[in-house]
């Protein structure tokens, strides 16, 4: 992207939960691609690490701060370091997120709360800590990552659920932020194969075997049942979303959950 594009994101600092690995480590990098100074907020270090390395071969700044989503404490302190070493913080990605331990025919309540805690009330709390700092400066960008399960109910009845509710509290969020200058969007990711896939893969077929999930068996059976384009999304397909709604291209949109699926879902 051209310095100067309307695409372009120079001189940007933005933090993103989660950014590791998987989905978040390709927006980390897609961001820093784009010209922003990246902080991963992140309780898992050593991949953490590995990306901020990535970060800085790209020649932008990076931070590792280590955050838990679930804690009110660990989240202020994570904040306040990023604002005294990157000087200010001006894109939020709420991408930490888990999935249910147990299928829907074994479900219990503790997947029911984790689900909740990570991906829906840590979007709450990593905003609520920053929407001060954006209504200081006069402007902010959050962009929520929410999922193709929480358009439709599915075989994930705690992950979908709290998918869903993510989708709905960025329309929340987005009509009472909006006055402060502050969009806030989602990104729907349909069908990746990263460490979640890998986890879901052997809850599905029956098997945690590695060289049993490495068949993703019940991952390409789905890709080519349901979805148009015939093809995985990759993180740099989130992340390149993720760049599009946090730049100047998209001042005038907020309040959407865009999909990134191949066509799984349409609306």
């Amino acid at each position: 992207m051209s310095q100067g594009s309307s695409f372009g994101l120079d001189g940007r600092v933005a933090i993103v939960t989660g950014g590791g690995r998987g989905i978040g480590r390709g927006i980390a990098l897609a961001l820093a691609e784009a010209g922003a100074d990246v902080a991963i907020a992140d309780i898992d270090l050593p991949n953490a690490e590995a990306t901020a390395k990535e970060i800085l071969a790209l020649g932008r700044r990076a931070l590792l701060v280590r955050v838990d989503v679930t804690d009110s404490q660990s989240i202020g302190a994570g904040v306040a370091e990023v604002l005294a070493k990157l000087g200010g913080v001006d894109i939020l990605v709420n991408n930490a997120g888990v999935v249910q331990d147990n299928t829907d025919a074994v479900v219990t309540a503790e997947d029911f709360d984790r689900c909740y805690e990570v991906n829906l009330k840590g979007i709450w709390s990593m905003t609520s800590a920053l929407v001060p700092h954006f209504a200081e400066r006069g402007e902010g960008k959050i962009v929520n990552i929410a999922s193709i399960a929480g358009r439709r109910g599915g075989a994930l009845s705690p992950y979908s659920a709290s998918k869903a509710a993510a989708i709905s509290l960025t329309q929340s969020l987005a009509t009472t932020l909006g006055a402060k200058n502050i969009n806030v969007n989602a990104v729907c990711p349909g069908l990746l194969w990263t460490p979640m896939w890998e986890k879901l893969e052997g809850m599905f077929g029956g098997s945690t075997d590695p060289a049993v999930v490495e068949k993703r068996t019940a991952f390409d059976a789905y890709l080519k049942a349901s979805c148009p384009l015939r093809r995985e999304q990759t993180p740099e397909d989130i992340g390149r979303a993720v760049v599009f709604l946090t730049s100047a291209a998209a001042k005038n949109i907020t309040g959407q959950s865009l999909n990134v699926d191949g066509g799984i879902q349409m609306n």
